[in-house]
């Protein structure tokens, strides 16, 4: 087995929890969502758990950066 095999396998073999212990605690993830028919960006630790909404995309990465964490783009 490769040494990129084997790291594949450690990261998809990894829980949500403990990825966001392994050096992403500081990301925050961004994906548009739809809410009711209106359209929102939705914010997101490492791990999973929800951390906000914004109206639109550039509000949404100025809040992720004001709490001191880089916005990710997920589709």
């Amino acid at each position: 087995m490769t040494e990129a095999h084997s790291s594949f396998e450690l990261t998809r073999a990894t829980s949500a929890a403990a990825f966001a212990h392994w050096g992403v605690p500081q990301i925050a993830y961004v994906k548009q969502v739809v809410v009711n028919n209106d359209v929102g960006w939705s914010i997101h630790a490492a791990d999973g758990t929800q951390l906000g909404m914004a109206p639109d995309r550039d509000i949404a990465f100025a809040s992720v950066r004001q709490h001191d964490l880089e916005p990710f783009s997920t589709h």
